[in-house]
This record gives C-alpha cells, sequence and structure tokens, in this order.
C-alpha cells in the first residue's frame, strides 16, 4: 500500500490518519505546524495507532518518500509542504476525498458561503423523520473518514462541505448536491473572489446525468452554475420555477416533473426557525429530501418541529423580558445581515472579531431600521464602531464579558441581545464554538 502524509492534526486529519491505519497504508505520517501541547488528545491517538507524526513544522525534506498527500481544510494553498508536494508531483487530496473512495453510501452534498450548517442539519433531521437512516457529517463537525467502516451501508450521507474541502477533489461525488448562495468569502485563503467561487462549484464536477444539482435561483453567482451541471437541476427561490420549490404568496410550492404536478407543501409562517434565509435552507431541504421519496407530509412535520442549529440564531434565554441570541456562527457581513434580518424587535447589536475587508455598507438599511444599539469588540471594533456611530448609539467594549454586560444594562423589555459578530473569531477565541460558548456561559451566569 502507498505511503501516505496527512497534513494537519484537527479532527479530519486524525480521522483521515486512522482511516490510513485502519486500511493497512505501509506508512502513515501527520504533520501538523501547531505545536504539540495543543494537540496532546490526537497526539495520544497517534501513538496508540502506530501513526507518525511531527509538530511545530512542516518538515519537507522527506516528502518524496511518500505516494500521496491528504490535506485538511483550512491549510492555506501557499503552504510550503503543498507546494513541494506539487513540485514533486505527489497527489494532494481532501480528507472528503480520502474517505469517499472508501465510501458506497449515497451522498447529499451542501456548500455556500451562507447556511450550510442549517440546511445539512436540517435535511439529516427530515431523512430521519421519515424513517430513513441518515447522519450529518463533513464540515458540520464529523469528518467523512471517521464514517468509514462505522456507517451502515443504506444510510444516506448528508455532508457540509466546505470550499476548502472541495479544492482537493477527484473522484468526489454527491447523489445530490447543492450550492444555497456565493458572496465573497476566505479571498485571503482562495486569492480572489473568482477562485472561491470556482472551489464551490466543484461539488458537482463528478455528477452524471442521475445526479441532482440543486441551486438558489435568487442568487445570480450561484445560478451560473446551471449552465454547467452534469446532471438534472432543482431551482428553489422566492418566485415560481420549472423544477423545485418556490414561494407562492404565504405558501411553500414544490414542482417535482417526475410527478408531473404542483404541491403545496406548508405555509411558510409554520417553518419553526426564524429569517428569510432559513426560509431558503427550507427550501432547498425540502427539495434535497424529495429526491429520496420523501412524503410531503413528513417534510411538513419536520419543518414545524426543526429547533435549529447551535451557535446559530441559538436562543439563550429570556432575561427581564430580553432575549438573548447567540449567533456566533455569522462569521462573516452576509451572515450578519440575515441575523439581523430575523427580529421584528429592537435589537441590541453585539459585534466584532477578526475582519477580512469588511464591508459594512451592506448592512446600513437593516442596521437603520432593526438596530437600537451596537456594541463593539474584537480587532474590528474601531471600523465597525466608526462605520455606524453617527446613526446609532455605539458602545465600544475590550471583552465579550463587558459587551454582554453592557447590553443588559441598556436593553429594555422585548429587546433582543444579538451576538452575530459578522466577524471570524481567530483575535480572541480559538474558533466560532468557542466564541458561542463563551457567550453562552456569560448569558447564563447573569443574575
Amino acid at each position: 500500500m502507498s505511503k501516505v502524509i496527512i497534513v494537519g492534526a484537527g479532527k479530519s486529519g486524525v480521522a483521515a490518519g486512522l482511516l490510513a491505519a485502519r486500511k493497512g497504508f505501509e506508512r502513515v505520517f501527520v504533520s501538523e505546524i501547531l505545536p504539540e501541547e495543543k494537540f496532546l488528545p490526537a497526539v495520544q491517538i497517534f501513538k496508540d495507532n502506530s501513526i507518525e507524526y511531527e509538530f511545530g513544522t512542516n518538515d519537507v525534506s522527506n516528502l518524496a518518500e511518500f505516494d500521496l498527500v491528504v490535506v485538511s481544510p483550512g491549510v492555506p494553498p501557499s503552504s510550503p509542504i503543498l507546494t513541494r508536494a506539487d513540485t514533486l508531483s505527489i497527489p494532494i487530496i481532501s480528507e472528503i476525498e480520502f474517505a469517499y473512495r472508501f465510501l458506497s453510501n449515497p451522498i447529499v452534498a451542501i456548500t455556500g458561503t451562507n447556511g450550510k450548517t442549517t440546511t445539512t442539519a436540517l435535511v439529516t433531521y427530515v431523512l430521519r423523520n421519515s424513517g430513513l437512516k441518515a447522519v450529518s457529517a463533513g464540515n458540520i463537525g464529523v469528518p467523512l473518514a471517521s464514517l468509514v467502516d462505522n456507517i451502515e451501508s443504506d444510510a444516506i450521507i448528508v455532508a457540509e462541505i466546505s470550499s476548502y474541502q472541495l479544492m482537493h477533489i477527484i473522484e468526489f461525488r454527491a447523489k445530490v448536491a447543492s450550492i444555497l448562495n456565493i458572496t465573497p468569502d476566505h479571498i485571503v485563503y482562495h486569492g480572489s473572489y473568482e477562485n472561491y467561487r470556482s472551489a464551490k462549484f466543484r461539488i458537482f464536477e463528478n455528477q452524471n446525468e442521475e445526479d441532482l444539482l440543486i441551486l438558489n435561483v435568487d442568487d445570480k453567482e450561484t445560478f451560473l452554475a446551471k449552465s454547467q451541471a452534469r446532471g438534472k437541476v432543482a431551482l428553489f427561490g422566492l418566485s415560481p420555477v420549472e423544477f423545485g420549490a418556490y414561494v407562492r404568496g404565504d405558501e411553500i410550492v414544490l414542482r417535482f416533473p417526475k410527478h408531473n404536478n404542483e404541491e403545496v407543501i406548508m405555509s411558510v409562517k409554520e417553518i419553526n426557525i426564524p429569517g428569510v434565509h432559513n426560509l431558503y435552507n427550507s427550501l432547498a431541504a425540502i427539495v434535497a429530501v424529495r429526491a429520496f421519496e420523501v412524503r410531503n407530509e413528513n417534510i411538513r412535520d419536520s419543518l414545524m418541529t426543526f429547533q435549529g442549529v447551535e451557535h446559530r440564531l441559538e436562543w439563550v434565554r429570556n432575561l427581564d423580558g430580553v432575549d438573548y441570541i447567540n449567533d456566533s456562527k455569522a462569521t462573516n457581513v452576509d451572515s450578519a445581515y440575515y441575523a439581523l434580518s430575523s427580529y421584528n424587535r429592537p435589537i441590541i447589536w453585539i459585534a466584532g472579531g477578526r475582519g477580512e475587508s469588511n464591508d459594512y455598507t451592506f448592512l446600513d438599511n437593516v442596521v437603520e431600521s432593526n438596530v437600537e444599539a451596537i456594541i463593539v469588540i474584537g480587532e474590528e471594533k474601531g471600523n465597525i464602531f466608526s462605520h455606524f456611530c453617527m446613526r446609532k448609539r455605539c458602545y465600544i467594549e475590550n471583552t465579550l464579558e463587558d459587551a454582554v454586560r453592557r447590553a443588559k444594562e441598556i436593553a429594555e423589555p422585548n429587546n433582543v441581545i444579538l451576538f452575530s459578530p459578522a466577524c471570524k473569531s481567530f483575535d480572541m477565541f480559538l474558533n466560532f464554538e468557542h466564541r458561542g460558548e463563551t457567550f453562552k456561559q456569560i448569558v447564563m451566569s447573569l443574575k
């Protein structure tokens, strides 16, 4: 068997290493540029499974000994170890590609700038409520590699897939693929917006005429993929479509040529998760599950009871008539826009973190109409403050705890305190999950 080097010792790197060890690769080596003390549980796993490793460096001196490179999400294309592998013509694949080579389950693959996690969880929820076996995986937290040999053969894999993961696929193919939306994000990583969009479009490059691609008809960047599709194309949006799901009045309508008719699924008002963005997510999910012959009754019942996902418009508590909402997963301006559009009550908005050339003018109208006051933290606090301070009451705080306490101090009954950062988390936190958990702990400690 081949000798494989895995770049990155996070969840997907560990899962890929264990998979390679289980499949009898001649040599399995994990290379992680960050220090060992950040990965102590992984180190123990490597020791227990005779997996070689290095930390604090990506040593390229012995790279020619390997036949395959498996790269974890987030390792930049400019990384010297990947550049050297290219020079040596060593194949570079992502963890999802590596896992796919050992899986035969049908895959629903979901990508987009925003809404991936919610839609992935929702599709899984509907399928399970309909009596089908389904598991969420991929960027949602469960690496595909960990499913190999640990999933029933008839189970459907619903995979959240990022642009990072799609960059290095070769054979990966989804029975059902969906692109929810595309707005500028991760430009530093990809080098340009065009490269970012091209990476997203790779989700359907290996589909055939029997497969289904689901696109947002209202998102012009996503809709560009229609002319490049390999299989059937279904659409979703707020206006009528010939094949897919759309909104008519306050009803969700489904058109599937196979059934040659229109079917009213439910009222928009019956969807349990708030916001127009979640309406779009629900429309995409409806089309995806109908590809597996799920009945309308199961779809409706599931959308009426689905509670959403952690860190995405997650209700934390009501204190003194004020709702506290954790939207830590809003790591860009577009996500924050959807969150700020989701409530018809005055919002106290907590924002800030690490920016990536953020353009806050996109938020001007929704802030003007929906936001009562803004509290900013993190590296971007100066930029956000200077952009909005002439329009709204703005406060600068040094920590998230200070921001929450300030919000409590100025909030009035029936307000919403919304933590929707519009920024990455890496200035103050390990990731958006760490940031969201911290917010919830602070809120639950309030008297």
